[in-house]
């Protein structure tokens, strides 16, 4: 490490930044609560994963070459998202030939790269946060972070941990809520089967408050809840991990 506190590259990702900003505060407080130093690279971009699931491997590389120019100073490449880390931990080296120095940057750089909970507790050895909340949550574990990063008993380690939280486990909440980036667009009937299967799971929790670690799902899954009626509050986990919940819930600011 370049120092005595890690010096972490926060991602941000495109949905944070244009459509809760909170998580990236959040994620932020959080890896200064661990003991990390945190920048966010003005010259970060999209990960790629829309050009990447639609074939367009040229646009993919060039994307992913910018972010590796821009995340290679850091100890760490840290992002409150599993689909967008899991972009670069898993399929950045992929996308150049074997042996090249395009190659060797990308694997450097996944190598480095993580989903926040899991960067919380698997390398600061984060065991418990200073943040507490009244209400009964339920977790969905979202497709990339679960499936490709193994995410699943982090965030529920540190959520624990919240005064006054309770943990409700909902059925299959492993199964995907139908958002899958581009495939909710290229096929919504299949999409609103999915995401309405999984409410009636969060509905039948009898939880008040439904968390993830992605904010795709998480919209996704807030805006079938909203045009359902369902009282059922929605947040990034990072946001009731750092106690930042003063704001209004996911879908409500339009109330």
């Amino acid at each position: 490490m370049s120092q005595d506190r890690p010096h972490v590259g926060l991602f941000v990702t495109c949905l944070v930044d244009m459509m809760r900003p909170s998580v990236g505060f959040a994620s932020v407080k959080l890896l200064e609560q661990a003991g990390c130093t945190v920048d966010a690279p003005a010259a970060q971009t999209c990960c790629g994963q829309p050009a990447y699931n639609s074939g367009d491997r040229a646009t993919t590389r060039q994307i992913a070459l910018d972010m590796i120019e821009a995340f290679e100073p850091f100890d760490y490449v840290v992002a409150p998202s599993g689909s967008c880390a899991g972009m670069l931990r898993k399929h950045y080296p992929g996308l150049f030939e074997q042996g090249s120095r395009e190659r060797e940057r990308a694997e450097a750089v996944a190598a480095k790269t993580y989903e926040l909970t899991s960067f919380l507790t698997g390398i600061m050895k984060m065991k418990s946060v200073d943040a507490a909340l009244d209400q009964n949550a339920t977790y969905h574990d979202s497709c990339s972070g679960y499936r490709e990063l193994a995410i699943k008993d982090q965030p529920r380690k540190l959520l624990k941990t919240v005064k006054g939280l309770t943990l409700t486990e909902m059925k299959d909440a492993e199964i995907c809520c139908g958002f899958g980036g581009t495939f909710c667009v290229k096929y919504p009937d299949i999409s609103n089967n999915m995401v309405t299967k999984k409410i009636a799971n969060i509905e039948a929790s009898g939880a008040d408050l439904l968390l993830a670690g992605d904010l795709g799902c998480l919209m996704n899954m807030a805006g079938k809840l909203k045009r359902q009626g369902s009282k059922v509050q929605v947040r990034h986990v990072a946001e009731v991990l750092a106690g930042a919940t003063d704001m209004p819930a996911i879908a409500e600011r339009d109330e």
